[in-house]
């Protein structure tokens, strides 16, 4: 509730609100972990008591919140959900007018008035707003979400529907697209078969969803179908299998949209956008495609950053978060998996033929653990310089290295890639040993 009162005068305020001519308004809506439950009341309550109407999503997508922020003419958006972390944990995010993620600037902010607070003071209404806040459940806004992924995919053509033909497993991770990921793709022409779309409170990622695609792998075997879509918790992330169980990761899915928008003359600046984490296959595949690559550093902020500074409108990283900024402000697993689908149904090709537009390189990731002050002394070690400048020179145009000391743990991240997995671990190996050196 503290978190909620304490958002309020930054996200409701005269700075950032067209009109004060009514209450500022919010949508919310959570993920299916039992702890949305009363988290959701407590953030109700903290909104309402500071003037603020709420409309209530229950549960949906967290895409789905950032689109109807907008839709809703909304003045900022809650979710509560924890992606796909075990039912255990939770977390609080905010989403800004339009249904744009928060600065960081914003967002130390809204953490400093927490901290300021002493806990149970009450709202901080300035007097301006109408009393108390309304509280309205708006599901069905569900319909609207809906309505407004379906209207992205082309036109049917000769009176066929974009995924009319195909199969399709979907797992749901018992999360927040259990039932708007099946009625979309049903709705787009192809025959469903939903798994991990059961959710009990306590069951979401529980070995399933794009963090378990041996389980989807299993079910398009087991069902004979042409492909699977995989959803994380909270459903901004896509992965895929396709008709064999084999895996196609964000890099792969990237590939088939890009070339397809680049084909029909709709990959504005005729350039993607990724993370310093994109397989260097995936950049073969570009240069091939005469598609250029914009690099970023890891995290969908600085994708999403990267893509609106360039008036880009594509990008994502490996994890399957991928923006398509056309149609969503952030990562949307929904609109990606019908994307994906109809472009091979488009061009009548399988997805695992799709999935052969790309070839992935080995990549051997590591972390490498020590104590939080260590990380940064480590990364300035010349030794360490030195044993990764060996290792690039090893490598030469045939793979890469990338060292990444973490921002919320105590680690340094050590990939490497090459074209024979046997030679990245390797590298990996003696890289990992340098680094231990130099934290130790």
């Amino acid at each position: 509730m503290d978190l909620a009162v304490a958002a309020v005068p930054l996200l409701a305020s005269a700075a950032v609100r067209p009109t004060r001519a009514r209450r500022p308004v919010a949508v919310i809506g959570r993920d299916s972990r039992a702890s949305g439950d009363f988290l959701e009341a407590a953030v109700v309550a903290g909104l309402a008591s500071s003037g603020v109407d709420v409309l209530r999503l229950g549960v949906i997508p967290t895409p789905g919140v950032a689109y109807l922020t907008g839709a809703l003419d909304a003045d900022f958006g809650v979710v509560l959900s924890a992606s796909h972390n075990p039912a255990s944990d939770n977390g609080i995010k905010f989403f800004g007018r339009g249904g744009v993620k928060l600065p960081d600037a914003t967002e130390e902010q809204i953490e400093a008035g927490l901290r300021d607070r002493d806990p149970g003071s009450g709202p901080l209404v300035d007097g301006t707003f109408d009393g108390f806040g309304r509280v309205t459940d708006a599901y069905s806004a569900h319909e609207t979400y809906l309505d407004h992924l379906l209207a992205t995919l082309p036109e049917p053509e000769a009176g066929r529907a974009p995924l009319q033909g195909l199969r399709v497993v979907v797992d749901c991770a018992h999360g927040a697209a259990y039932s708007i990921g099946p009625r979309a793709l049903r709705r787009a022409g192809a025959e469903v078969i939903a798994i991990g779309a059961a959710p009990d409170g306590l069951n979401i990622n529980a070995g399933v969803g794009s963090t378990h695609l041996e389980t989807i792998a299993a079910a398009v075997a087991e069902h004979r179908a042409d492909a699977g879509l995989a959803f994380d918790g909270d459903a901004d992330r896509c992965l895929a299998v396709d008709g064999d169980g084999n895996p196609l990761d964000g890099d792969q899915i990237i590939t088939v949209l890009a070339t397809r928008l680049k084909r029909i003359g709709q990959l504005r600046g005729n350039a993607v956008v990724v993370t310093v984490m994109s397989n260097l296959g995936f950049h073969d595949a570009m240069r091939e495609a005469g598609i250029a690559v914009i690099e970023t550093p890891v995290g969908d902020k600085h994708v999403y950053a990267a893509m609106s500074d360039g008036g880009y409108v594509l990008g994502g990283e490996q994890s399957g978060h991928i923006i398509q900024l056309e149609h969503a402000t952030t990562g949307d697993g929904v609109l990606t998996g019908l994307h994906l689908l109809a472009a091979v149904n488009s061009a009548g090709i399988p997805v695992s033929a799709a999935a052969k537009m790309m070839t992935r390189y080995p990549q051997v990731l590591i972390n490498v653990r020590g104590d939080r002050g260590d990380k940064d002394l480590a990364m300035s070690d010349p030794a360490l310089a030195e044993a990764v400048n060996a290792a690039k020179a090893a490598l030469g145009d045939s793979g890469r290295v990338l060292l990444r000391p973490s921002g919320t743990e105590p680690v340094i991240r050590v990939m490497v890639e090459a074209r024979q997995y046997e030679l990245a671990e390797e590298i990996a190996g003696q890289l990992v040993t340098a680094v231990r050196l130099a934290m130790s």
